[in-house]
């Protein structure tokens, strides 16, 4: 039923135009890849191979854009069944709503069916790489369907465990050391676990130092929205005042911040998610991706919420681009942008893989990273010609559409543009049935 496993286990990727992302975008044409056991072997002009090789598969990627798979470094999965539902909605709303009334109505085979629409859509869009950050976990069966929904699609994802917002009964630390133990003994595996708590900026300190501990106890990293108040004013230094601030932290959000908060982010070495798209239809505040650059701190792009933006990364990208010449550049110059198209792809690629602590696993084509790749097909129309600028081609002019292939860990899920699931069909019945009784149950 799901992604087909099948894959040679040894691929080439002969004369692409290949964008690496590490230390820095940079553009490399007529440039071969090769990947072994899921793994980048090797990258480089006219790479040997032997034909009589029945053991490789050789690609022919001379009309395509190679680059590494896109990491969305903050999305909530399960809310895919929920598309375009709040879309002139504000947080406000989105929050009573979404998070309030149409949350709860979620069964744990809901919540498996949003997943598995949010994974696929995120494989089918370049999107390898994903933060779920879920807070859906009204009892271990929700918690269950999931993490399974992401299995079955075959992505990479860091599984966000949350509590739901407005049910403080859920909040329960056994069902999160169950879940820890159950599915992720170990972080070398394509799913992985995090915990995303309330946070700082919406509930009591002795509630925040409970959550930072129990992270600490089961070795999760931390995931969080930030913002000023309602709780804490200046989250992140009620943090530092608790003794919880600490490296790895991933901050979502953080709009209303002050310049203060962002340089205690830095010095802590933690990182920051936006969601420009989000920001910007919600009214979060200042666009972030400017100050975060000037602030020295590693930055990853987010879909957030597909019931009221766009679910793919090229949108992401284009938002984050063009917001940012409202943010006053520092130093006033219009011609000066801080933020590039170059530092956008690298949210979306190299840095959000390091937001998420993947760093040495994906978001760049390094030797021995994982085989995370997006193949685009660099003749269509909207792209064509790509020699100009590739980087700034594919930030600004790419859409899904574009896509050709995707691999994960080495293994097309995507190919000659179709996405290779055993029976969508079924995925999308089920998701408009879904769909339609949550709505008709309000």
């Amino acid at each position: 039923m799901g992604i087909e496993r099948h894959h040679s286990p040894r691929l080439l990727l002969r004369g692409g135009l290949v964008i690496d992302t590490a230390p820095h975008p940079v553009v490399h044409p007529h440039t071969d890849v090769l990947v072994e056991e899921g793994r980048i072997a090797a990258v480089g002009r006219g790479l040997p191979f032997d034909e009589a090789d029945t053991g490789l598969e050789v690609i022919d990627a001379r009309a395509l854009i190679v680059l590494p798979g896109f990491v969305d470094t903050h999305r909530h999965m399960w809310q895919a069944v929920l598309r375009s539902a709040a879309v002139d909605e504000s947080l406000d709303s989105y929050l009573g709503r979404i998070l309030g009334d149409l949350s709860g109505r979620f069964t744990p085979a809901d919540v498996y069916t949003g997943n598995l629409l949010g994974a696929l859509e995120c494989l089918d869009t370049g999107v390898t790489t994903v933060q779920d950050f879920s807070h859906v976990q009204y009892t271990p069966e929700h918690s269950a369907a999931a993490v399974e929904a992401l299995e079955e699609a075959g992505i990479r994802a860091v599984f966000g465990y949350g509590y739901p917002v407005f049910d403080d009964t859920a909040r329960r630390a056994d069902w999160v050391r169950d879940v820890r133990t159950k599915y992720f003994p170990s972080r070398e595996a394509l799913l992985t676990m995090a915990l995303t708590p309330v946070g700082p900026s919406f509930a009591p300190p002795e509630t925040v130092r409970e959550d930072w501990l129990l992270a600490r106890e089961l070795g999760l990293p931390i995931a969080v929205h930030v913002t000023a108040g309602p709780v804490a004013m200046r989250p992140i230094a009620a943090l530092q005042e608790q003794g919880l601030l600490t490296a790895g932290t991933l901050y979502v959000h953080g709009n209303s911040l002050p310049d203060s908060e962002l340089r205690l982010i830095a010095e802590s070495g933690g990182a920051v998610a936006i969601t420009p798209a989000i920001e910007a239809s919600m009214r979060f505040g200042a666009p972030m991706a400017g100050r975060l650059r000037r602030a020295g701190i590693p930055t990853g792009l987010g879909a957030d919420a597909v019931t009221s933006a766009p679910g793919d990364m090229f949108s992401q990208m284009r938002a984050a681009l063009m917001s940012s010449h409202f943010d006053g550049n520092g130093d006033g110059e219009a011609d000066a942008p801080t933020v590039k198209a170059a530092d956008v792809l690298r949210m979306a690629t190299a840095e959000g893989a390091a937001a998420l602590g993947l760093a040495d696993e994906v978001g760049s084509l390094g030797i021995g990273k994982r085989a995370d790749l997006v193949l685009l097909r660099a003749d269509a129309l909207n792209l064509a010609p790509v020699a100009h600028d590739p980087i700034g081609a594919v930030v600004t002019a790419a859409h899904p559409g574009n896509i050709d292939t995707v691999l994960v860990d080495g293994r097309p899920v995507k190919r000659h543009g179709q996405l290779l699931y055993g029976d969508l069909g079924h995925v999308l019945n089920t998701a408009h049935r879904t769909a339609e009784r949550l709505v008709a149950t309000g």
